[in-house]
């Protein structure tokens, strides 16, 4: 009777042993298989180089205006539901950005080619408009535990990373945009509804918002908005308690 509990015994360990291995190496396995995925569609980004060749028939002294479709125009054309390209300089976070209106959540559990995948896509709000743009467009992304996606905004409760980092980049179909971080925060939804912020009614409700972001801030970035500026959330799930959000808020410059 002893000898067959311990037979049950290891064989039960040695079950969850290998469930345990398979669960790691799928995890691994999508995790290459999900970089590979972004590196492929960072080659197809066209990169202007500081001064573009005026054709022949233009004069000498004029230019070629570099757009976001030169830039990101096969992206564009591969998926439509893109809206923009995010990045922030030394993170890692290089992402494109997708919205689908009516159907919300889509990227939150599907990649670009719209296969099923648990890193998804960072995607904005589907009422967020980027042309013209939202007083606040939010963009979710998922918090992986290898820090990619939106995991690297864990590391803005450290004020000495967000000095090193207080830029993010963010282009899209209405243009190239660049922001500067003006507060980082935690918080649950339903304690602040950062999320359902879009546009202000006026600037009351825009200066509301704005102070209430800086008050939640981890530190003092120095920096806000005022009304007529337009601002950017980025919003990832805070792992150290279940539905807690980590938001990091920037402006554009």
């Amino acid at each position: 009777m002893k000898m067959s509990l311990l037979v049950l015994l290891a064989v039960f360990f040695s079950a969850v042993i290998v469930f345990s291995s398979y669960q790691l190496w799928r995890y691994n396995a999508d995790d290459a298989e999900n970089a590979e995925q972004y590196i492929e569609l960072y080659g197809l980004i066209r990169h202007p180089s500081l001064t573009v060749a005026p054709e022949p028939e233009q004069s000498e002294t004029s230019t070629v205006e570099w757009t976001v479709y030169d830039q990101y125009g096969e992206l564009f054309a591969q998926n439509p539901d893109m809206i923009g390209w995010i990045s922030i300089d030394g993170t890692g976070m290089d992402y494109p950005v997708m919205q689908t209106p009516d159907r919300p959540d889509f990227y939150l559990n599907h990649d670009f080619e719209k296969k099923h995948s648990d890193y998804g896509v960072p995607y904005a709000a589907e009422s967020c408009k980027i042309d013209p743009q939202s007083d606040n467009i939010t963009i979710y992304g998922h918090h992986m535990k290898s820090g990619k996606m939106f995991g690297v905004l864990e590391k803005y409760r450290n004020e000495a990373f967000y000095r090193e980092h207080p830029l993010i980049r963010f282009d899209t179909r209405a243009g190239f945009g660049t922001y500067e971080i003006i507060a980082a925060f935690k918080v649950h939804p339903n304690d602040f509804k950062y999320n359902l912020f879009i546009n202000a009614v006026d600037e009351t409700e825009f200066d509301g918002h704005v102070r209430q972001c800086k008050a939640l801030s981890f530190y003092n970035t120095g920096l806000t908005a005022v009304y007529g500026d337009k601002l950017i959330s980025l919003s990832t799930c805070d792992n150290s308690r279940q539905n807690n959000r980590i938001v990091v808020v920037a402006r554009k410059v």
